[in-house]
């Protein structure tokens, strides 16, 4: 059988912990999750036929990646099908966008031959469903994991293809989850038995996401000042400026009259004064917020802000120069991966923020300190520049 689309793609549940020794006597295998879109890539049968980009929806959206549609032509053997995961790098800011790849996934025609030469996109291939014109899905995942590193070797296959890092090591699996996962665009890893066959729709991996508590400054809300509908969150800068990084999700009843006691609109003077909050990632439509004083306490006002005091959010029990170093070394591995360049002048941890992404937004209130000021967020670290909602 030929594969066409529309396919629907195999998916994953979400966990919270990778699982342990028994599981993994089973047979599992580990791949990097990254924060991208969905994609199968079909090549033509024959010489002459037309490349296809599915969405995990089924919709063919070829026209919106013309650079990946040329390298498909010039690269890749007729009769293949990828799943893998679409990503965009940024080369001014030297790291994957989520911002840039939603714009050109929005774009078509001239406009997409625009962004492709100014954000050039990858795609990371983790399965190899059909070869040479043979549909593969009945086959087990090690079988199919096996032809897809062959076809990438035999090929010499360079960007804009990547094949996803996979271990079966448990312990580089969780050094990945720990570590890895705090460069932008590496949100955790996707689990895979190594027996099992190719499921379309059916949730049969796991998906585990880093997840990180972290202290963040409440500086604006929606809502009314006591019946806030969701909160803007902030943090510090290492000039001492609150930068919004995130929003939470709609607060529930109960937490949001919890946070209502402590809210009081804000005077003139706030750092926020002028802004405007983008309601969802790539929207025009702008978030109707209310500022809220003060947008900082005494015992969360940095008077010199300090690289180990902001990086306490991810790596609670690093120093400023590991912390700074760790991300330095998880952008190149990324870069690596893709096959680009970050330049050696990013440094300190204002640089670092801005090449890593900020937190992404929080997805659960989960307590608040006395003096009202600052949340406590159960955020989920990824690659969210500015502010964003949940995709």
């Amino acid at each position: 059988m030929t594969l066409r689309p529309p396919v629907e793609p195999m998916l994953a549940q979400a966990a919270e912990a990778v699982p342990g020794p028994a599981a993994v006597r089973a047979g599992l295998a580990y791949e990097q999750k990254l924060d991208g879109h969905r994609a199968l890539l079909f090549t033509p049968a024959s010489p002459g036929g037309t490349v296809l980009v599915q969405t995990r929806r089924g919709a063919l959206v070829q026209d919106r990646w013309p650079d990946l549609v040329a390298a498909a032509e010039a690269q890749l053997p007729h009769g293949l099908v990828l799943d893998g995961e679409l990503v965009v790098w940024d080369p001014e800011a030297g790291r994957l966008s989520f911002e840039a790849l939603q714009r050109r996934a929005a774009t078509r025609a001239r406009g997409a031959l625009a962004l492709a030469a100014r954000w050039p996109a990858y795609l990371v291939a983790f399965d190899l469903l059909q070869q040479d014109g043979q549909e593969l899905l009945t086959r087990p995942y090690a079988e199919r994991r096996t032809l897809l590193e062959n076809l990438f070797s035999e090929h010499a296959l360079t960007a804009p293809w990547t094949l996803c890092p996979q271990t079966t090591d448990l312990d580089k699996a969780r050094e990945w989850l720990t570590s890895w996962t705090d460069v932008s665009g590496v949100e955790g890893i996707l689990i895979k038995s190594m027996s099992q066959r190719y499921l379309p729709g059916y949730r049969g991996w796991t998906k585990i996401r880093r997840r990180d508590t972290t202290e963040t400054i409440i500086g604006a809300i929606t809502g009314t000042l006591t019946r806030p509908q969701l909160l803007v969150l902030g943090r510090h800068d290492q000039a001492g400026r609150l930068r919004a990084v995130g929003r939470t999700v709609p607060l529930r009843p109960e937490a949001a009259r919890q946070v209502a006691e402590h809210l009081t609109a804000a005077a003139p003077g706030h750092p926020w004064e002028g802004v405007r909050f983008s309601a969802t990632w790539g929207s025009r439509d702008v978030l109707d917020t209310i500022l809220v004083h003060p947008p900082w306490s005494p015992k969360s006002t940095p008077t010199a802000p300090s690289t180990t005091a902001a990086s306490t959010a991810t790596l609670s029990d690093s120093s400023g120069c590991a912390w700074t170093w760790t991300r330095r070394t998880c952008a190149e591995w990324v870069s690596g991966m893709l096959g680009v360049h970050v330049p050696r002048s990013v440094s300190g941890l204002a640089e670092v923020s801005r090449l890593v992404g900020a937190v992404a937004d929080a997805a659960e209130l989960t307590a608040l300190p006395g003096d009202g000021a600052t949340a406590q967020a159960r955020a989920a670290h990824g690659g969210c520049p500015g502010l964003c909602g949940r995709r």
